[in-house]
């Protein structure tokens, strides 16, 4: 740290780590073990798109990858703030295997957005990834990776605009050991109606 960002109580930022997401099977593992939340097989990356045909080359790219071959189903939606999101869907596990949407592939292929979006120069764009899950009860939850952080906070949308703050800090509390979580609850931003919820 720098003698004038000690002196005025900064810190450095922290670097996005995309690697990061890949402890989120290990994540869910804790979610069903310790919550009763299982993966909704359903995840998306939110950026600000940018203007111009280079930007749309990369994002029809990244569209066109996951979309390849028996690739997962891929969708694009623009919310309300007039953020895009890449929308992917996994595939459930083969039959006599787990029920479960296989985690693990989703992930790879939100990865594989993120990586492609970054390498090609529009990593200041990416806003954030989200992993959905649920419970029995028919409550939702959110994994959020905020990208320009490198770390992830539940979200649980209650209806509305309202939020089960309850939930998130009983979430925290749960996958703290899996992945590096952002200790500054202001910016646990809510993401009411992303895609992926």
């Amino acid at each position: 740290m720098s003698f004038w960002r000690a002196l005025f109580g900064r810190s450095k930022p922290a670097e996005p780590d995309l690697d990061a997401l890949f402890g989120l099977p290990t994540a869910a593992v804790t979610l069903r073990a310790s919550a009763g939340f299982t993966p909704t097989g359903t995840g998306s990356v939110a950026f600000r798109a940018a203007e111009g045909a280079d930007f749309q080359s990369v994002e029809n790219d990244v569209t066109a990858l996951l979309d390849a071959g028996e690739g997962p189903p891929v969708r694009q939606v623009t919310d309300d703030y007039g953020y895009t999101w890449i929308v992917v869907r996994t595939a459930h596990a083969p039959e006599g295997e787990s029920p479960d949407p296989d985690i693990s592939g989703l992930v790879t292929d939100l990865h594989a957005v993120n990586s492609t979006l970054e390498a090609n120069g529009y990593g200041p764009s990416l806003l954030c990834s989200l992993v959905g899950f649920h419970d029995s009860r028919g409550r939702s939850l959110g994994l959020v990776y905020l990208y320009k952080r490198g770390t992830f906070y539940p979200f649980a949308p209650a209806g509305g605009q309202r939020r089960d703050n309850a939930l998130e800090l009983q979430v925290e509390a749960s996958v703290g050991n899996d992945l590096p979580l952002e200790k500054d609850r202001s910016r646990w931003f809510p993401v009411y109606g992303a895609p992926g919820l």
